[in-house]
């Protein structure tokens, strides 16, 4: 009888999405760490916001450049084999960052972390249509979106307030010890693969083959605009917030304003419930109705009042999380071919809109101020959202492509 993926009442669904969750803690603590403390560390080695943000963007680079080979290397040893290697090697270089002797060295470790942390993004979607029953796929999804919310926040959060009190080196190897533990949980749960058997004649070729046909959709493209769109607005926000809140407009000490990260909680819940929205509503209107979420969070970020400017990225990080989870997920659904591929060029796009616009926007910010931050988000919202409506199908079914 054919494989047709794991159901939610067997124990074995149940692991793969606390072992995934695990996952998305370790890496995403260990990728967005350091921007709870970008404003101690700008002050501390005497450079630019902009400057400062490469400690983010060269990660996210790394990343951006990684998931294509880490697809190839997948399709060879293994969807979780492929992860596994990653989430070790990401921890060890965790580690290293922590210890780096200057800030040459820490750039340059920053970017090779984020090449051994892209095999967890690069692949998860892709191991969860190989195992789990199509009709349950989009929550599972959403389950492990709110896991990376959960490593996110959690890396922010342990990194600002402990840099302010003991330094930046003890708290990075607080969040490497933090991701260390859920990598144990990860490798000691996962089930054996039964949905893909690697394949020794994946080659070079085979990768290429599966990006063209990637390239070739325009309802794929559409969906990796959304990813580098919105993304990159994302975190050019939670890049410069900070030094907003504690800049002579609203005074806040370090280790209070890192508390802003505490906000992602509200990506934890929006991107579980997109597996409850999306079969009601279908994809395309949900991608729609988190962007407009993220457009309103956003323009209430211009406040002068505290209270609504924490609302305000509150909403945003909600409608971002919905957004993405949606798109993530109807990429694996939406290619029928080549999905290691589809699914790993929207992580590249995905992770470069994070690079690229999370830094440019620092030069907005220290320019013309927090309305020129916003001013961008909001227009790369905006051109995501006319992408959406001009080119997604409006479907409320699971989407077979080719």
């Amino acid at each position: 009888m054919a494989w047709t993926g794991h159901l939610p009442a067997s124990r074995e669904y149940r692991r793969i999405l606390v072992g995934l969750g695990a996952a998305g803690v370790a890496t995403f603590a260990q990728l967005y760490s350091p921007q709870g403390l970008l404003p101690t560390l700008a002050r501390g080695l005497g450079v630019s916001p902009a400057d400062a943000a490469l400690s983010v963007s060269l990660a996210t680079l790394g990343v951006a450049i990684a998931v294509l080979p880490w697809s190839w290397v997948a399709d060879r040893v293994g969807r979780l084999r492929a992860m596994q290697v990653a989430i070790v090697a990401s921890t060890v270089l965790g580690v290293l960052v922590a210890l780096a002797p200057t800030i040459e060295v820490l750039l340059a470790l920053r970017l090779v972390e984020g090449m051994a942390l892209g095999g967890l993004p690069a692949l998860a979607v892709t191991y969860l249509h190989d195992e789990v029953h199509d009709e349950h796929t989009a929550a599972a999804a959403a389950a492990y979106i709110s896991g990376t919310t959960v490593g996110g926040a959690a890396g922010r959060l342990i990194a600002g307030p402990l840099a302010g009190l003991v330094g930046w080196r003890p708290a990075l190897l607080t969040v490497a010890g933090v991701c260390a533990v859920a990598s144990v949980v990860f490798l000691r749960l996962m089930p054996r693969p039964r949905g893909y058997r690697p394949s020794a004649a994946a080659t070079a070729r085979t990768v290429a083959d599966g990006i063209r046909a990637s390239l070739r959709d325009p309802a794929l493209l559409a969906l990796y605009a959304q990813g580098a769109l919105l993304m990159g607005g994302f975190v050019a926000v939670y890049n410069y917030l900070a030094f907003r809140l504690e800049g002579p407009e609203f005074g806040l000490p370090a280790t209070v304003g890192s508390l802003i990260f505490a906000a992602y909680a509200a990506g934890t819940v929006s991107s579980r419930l997109t597996g409850r929205w999306v079969p009601r509503l279908g994809r395309r209107r949900v991608l729609t109705l988190g962007t407009l979420t993220m457009v309103a969070g956003a323009l209430l970020t211009l406040s002068g009042h505290l209270a609504l400017v924490v609302a305000g990225l509150l909403v945003l990080t909600a409608g971002f999380f919905a957004a993405h989870a949606t798109a993530s997920a109807w990429v694996g659904a939406r290619a029928s071919t080549g999905r290691a591929q589809a699914t790993a060029l929207y992580n590249v796009l995905y992770y470069s809109g994070s690079a690229l616009v999370g830094w440019l926007l620092g030069y907005a910010w220290s320019g013309r101020g927090w309305g020129a931050v916003v001013a961008g988000v909001v227009t790369l919202a905006a051109a995501a959202l006319v992408v959406a409506l001009s080119v997604l199908p409006g479907d409320r079914t699971r989407v077979v492509s080719r």
